[in-house]
């Protein structure tokens, strides 16, 4: 199905920008540019840009309703004058092939004069709202989900690719461990000795310190110090008698 197809009465918006570099049509004074868009018999004119000269900015935009199998929009320069006939200034065809297929078109276009000289340029927008809703309705379905089922090969059986390294296990340091469980001793284990020590050849030395005194007694009167002599002292009374 044709991107393009049934455009018969949809609408193409067309935005005129401005030009640049027009051929100037006045000796003395600045030139008055305007617009002149034609559609099959579907005419549009923009206002006059007073003393535009060679760039005009007019910034209009204009509806057209499309027919089917005409695709072309002409565009015509004028100078306005006000005591003799309008000048004309250059015209060019405009493409919509790019606007109905894509919906959106911005582009210079050149104009040519009488001679097919090159007469300046001029800017459009061309915005057309109906390529979306064409395009979505001509998108094919996409085909139904089918799960892919892998397909294995059979296991590579050939030389290895990568070179075979040998890994040595470390030795131990400390003597391997028995295979053999631990077997208890058919023996018991001795025992304290049965005899007593045997007594020293030496007997014990003197201590270096006198023994301790015994505890006082709780008689009275109190006995005397072993380690000191018994009174009277010299300078004393002699003790009273009992």
């Amino acid at each position: 199905m044709s991107m393009m197809a049934g455009i018969q009465g949809q609408v193409l918006e067309v935005t005129v920008v401005g030009c640049q570099k027009l051929k100037d049509t006045e000796w003395f004074s600045r030139q008055d540019p305007y617009v002149v868009l034609e559609y099959s018999s579907t005419r549009h004119r923009t206002r006059t840009c007073t003393d535009g000269g060679k760039n005009a900015v007019f910034q209009e935009k204009f509806m057209f309703t499309l027919l089917e199998g005409l695709r072309d929009l002409k565009v015509v320069f004028w100078n306005s004058n006000t005591l003799s006939t309008d000048d004309f200034i250059g015209n060019a065809t405009i493409k919509l092939q790019k606007a109905l297929s894509e919906g959106y078109d911005d582009c210079t276009w050149t104009l040519q004069g009488k001679n097919g000289r090159y007469a300046g340029e001029v800017r459009l927008i061309l915005h057309y709202a109906a390529a979306k809703k064409q395009n979505y309705g001509s998108a094919q379905l996409a085909p139904p989900y089918a799960p892919q089922v892998p397909h294995y090969s059979a296991p590579y059986s050939g030389p290895s690719l990568y070179p075979q390294v040998q890994y040595s296990q470390p030795q131990s340091a400390y003597p391997p461990a028995s295979a053999y469980p631990h077997q208890p001793s058919a023996y018991p284990p001795p025992s304290a000795s049965a005899y007593p020590p045997a007594p020293s050849a030496y007997p014990p030395g003197p201590s270096a310190y006198p023994p301790p005194p015994p505890p006082p007694s709780s008689t009275y009167p109190p006995q005397q110090s072993p380690y000191y002599p018994q009174g009277p002292y010299p300078g004393q009374y002699p003790p009273p008698p009992y």
